[in-house]
């Protein structure tokens, strides 16, 4: 590493970086905090178990802290070219794995890098692609501020006859999105597994039948608790599978 890069990893690294994006964690955490508080409340006014609550809890916290493994194996990725906090406030707050260094690439080569390199990158360049990263993730956020409370009143839509079994607008909307997300990423990786890219493919399918095995585990052998930590597991295992398949395919 010559010295300008040293330079400019340096000031991409420094304080006063580390200083406004530690101020907006801070500020995120602080507002995650004051409304599970305000959550458990309300739960609690309304006459809800508490062991329900607590469950949701547990399930909450693991269903986090497992996928911030990758998180921060996103950030390790960026950090040798953008700098630790950066990646960090984008991961960290409403930013997602594969969107941040998709639009990180995307916008690299869009003002003439062959990439994210730091030989590469100057000062013009990391703001530009700062931008395209905070700006291009911005509208799930704004269309939550001016529609999801006319959004929501349609999801809950009238309520169902007991017995009925009548699915409403929310639910089929549910499906609708996670079939589609499930369908894009499984789409991506039989493309890739096409192109002789087997790990994604390979990866998917360990984790379903990770998540398999735990639904035969809850429903077959009354194993209830397993509820709070099949996705996580699955994930963990899918995560695991990757690092031992790397080497091989």
């Amino acid at each position: 590493m010559d010295v300008m890069e040293k330079s400019l990893l340096e000031k991409l690294n420094s304080p006063a970086m580390y200083l406004i994006v530690g101020g907006v964690i801070a500020l995120v955490v602080a507002m995650c905090v004051y409304f599970m508080v305000k959550s458990w409340r309300a739960g609690v006014a309304v006459g809800m178990d508490r062991r329900v609550l607590k469950k949701a809890i547990v399930s909450s916290a693991t269903f986090t802290v497992l996928p911030a493994f990758s998180v921060l194996l996103g950030v390790v990725a960026l950090s040798g070219s953008m700098g630790i906090p950066l990646p960090w406030l984008r991961l960290s707050v409403i930013g997602n794995l594969q969107y941040e260094v998709n639009v990180a690439q995307i916008a690299a080569t869009s003002v003439g890098l062959s990439g994210l390199k730091i030989t590469e990158l100057t000062a013009d360049a990391f703001v530009t692609i700062a931008l395209v990263m905070t700006a291009g993730i911005l509208g799930g956020a704004l269309l939550c501020l001016f529609t999801l409370k006319a959004y929501a009143k349609k999801l809950g839509g009238k309520p169902k006859a007991a017995g009925s079994g009548k699915k409403s607008f929310g639910d089929w909307a549910m499906i609708a999105m996670f079939v589609g997300m499930c369908a894009a990423y499984i789409g991506s990786y039989a493309g890739q597994a096409a192109q002789k890219e087997y790990l994604p493919l390979a990866t998917a399918l360990i984790a379903a039948a990770a998540m398999a095995l735990c639904e035969v585990l809850e429903r077959k052998c009354g194993m209830k608790w397993l509820e709070n930590f099949d996705l996580a597991a699955s994930m963990l295992v899918a995560m695991g599978a990757a690092v031992l398949l790397g080497g091989v395919m």
